[in-house]
């Protein structure tokens, strides 16, 4: 599977940004081989690009052999919007939001330590947590690409 960003690609959308730590320290650790598979950040991008890939989106893909969802019908390349949504949750894996952990919390309805103590409304569960998509900006991103939950496809079989 090719990931949807390249740590090139990667690389600049993080030079125009704040608070990318976790994404320089990624660099930082896979030195000359930044943005190789086997590295932090190709590692992250390919689970960010499986993430993506997991989701229901309108229209069909550009062709039946094509292995990632984008592009999409008429389409000849990758929205950046898709490659911004790849780098955010490739961010947020690498700043170690799990999204399994986060499905997880979901159940929790009052944590405390000492006189500390945080109360959730469990009955409003975000939407790109129940995705499974560990981050809101990238939600955001990839929300007009995706079909309405109330979309149903019938076909006809013979």
């Amino acid at each position: 599977m090719a990931n949807y960003l390249t740590g090139a690609e990667a690389q600049i959308i993080a030079n125009s940004r704040l608070n990318v730590d976790a994404w320089d320290e990624a660099v930082e650790d896979d030195g000359s081989n930044f943005g190789n598979p086997g590295s932090l950040t190709y590692k992250s991008l390919a689970m960010a690009t499986a993430i993506i890939d997991r989701l229901n989106y309108q229209g069909t893909k550009t062709s039946s052999t094509q292995v990632n969802q984008f592009p999409r019908d008429d389409d000849t390349s990758i929205p950046g919007d898709i490659g911004t949504a790849c780098f955010e949750i490739a961010l947020a894996l690498l700043d170690d939001v799990d999204p399994d952990l986060e499905m997880e919390n979901l159940g929790m309805v009052s944590q405390g330590y000492a006189n500390v103590r945080a109360t959730y409304d469990r009955s409003v569960v975000m939407p790109h947590i129940s995705a499974g998509v560990p981050s809101a900006t990238a939600w955001r991103y990839l929300l007009p690409y995706l079909r309405s939950p109330q979309y149903l496809n019938i076909s006809r079989m013979s």
